[in-house]
């Protein structure tokens, strides 16, 4: 769906910021972008959102190259939509109907479509009971659910997610990965996040970036038993995998597989 190809982005400043980036983000429903703060993720997403242009190589839709006059991109950002890591960003209108619109609206579409829209999206990320609520007053978790709503009544086809678990509670962070695998099911989803565990579990496939340059890719439960990529990458092992290595016990990609195992509840 989205190919990336020898792709180089330079800031103004001369700073090469991605290199040699190629990437095929059809490898499974989930693929995540994992590296250390200031390695390149951000820009990348913009990159592929069209808001930055590459210096050098190509990004790829549907085998067609995007195109970066006004038109083209309009219609490009209705099937690949991005959530920012900070909510603030994004959330523009006093009540949160109104902001989940705001996009809807300037699409000329009808008021009945869009009433349709923003409820269904406001169900999917478990806040239909606040839509009436004032934007100000919506704790950050909720901002960060409002937020995904709103990509969400555009109904794209790809969702790039930046952080979405960034600065919230354990409780609310579990909130969001049952969005996420629940949103998995009916489009392509690119996230990126410091959180290892969060990404070990909900990932199809992983890239790593460090200093601007992938240094590996692979499914998950291949990429984070690799010691080496992570030092290079300055990243964490999941806990899962820490316990399958120094512990000498299966690898289970989730919490709930390890506990199922009938020695480890015999232990507990």
């Amino acid at each position: 769906m989205i190919e990336i190809e020898s792709l180089d982005y330079i800031y103004e400043d001369g700073t090469l910021a991605l290199k040699n980036i190629n990437m095929n983000l059809d490898k499974g429903g989930v693929i995540s972008v994992i590296g250390a703060n200031g390695s390149g993720k951000s820009t990348l997403f913009l990159n592929i959102l069209g808001i930055l242009k590459p210096k050098k190589g190509s990004i790829k839709y549907n085998n067609n190259q995007i195109r970066y006059d006004k038109k083209s991109l309009r219609d490009y950002r209705k099937s690949v939509t991005m959530v920012f890591q900070d909510p603030d960003k994004q959330l523009f209108y006093s009540k949160v109907y109104d902001d989940m619109a705001f996009a809807l609206r300037n699409l000329s579409l009808e008021e009945d479509e869009i009433k349709k829209r923003v409820d269904l999206s406001l169900k999917k990320v478990k806040a239909l009971d606040i839509k009436e609520k004032p934007t100000h007053f919506l704790s950050y978790g909720q901002k960060k659910r409002i937020a995904i709503g709103a990509a969400l009544t555009m109904d794209s086809k790809v969702l790039l997610l930046d952080e979405p678990t960034s600065g919230l509670d354990p409780m609310m962070a579990s909130c969001i990965k049952l969005i996420i695998k629940d949103l998995s099911k009916e489009k392509k989803l690119v996230i990126s996040s410091h959180d290892m565990d969060f990404i070990y579990e909900i990932s199809d496939y992983v890239y790593i970036l460090a200093h601007g340059e992938i240094i590996g890719e692979g499914p998950p439960m291949e990429v984070f038993q690799r010691t080496d990529l992570l030092e290079r990458a300055d990243l964490e092992k999941p806990w899962l995998v820490k316990i399958h290595q120094y512990l000498n016990l299966p690898l289970y990609k989730t919490q709930e597989e390890l506990f199922k195992n009938k020695t480890i509840k015999e232990s507990l």
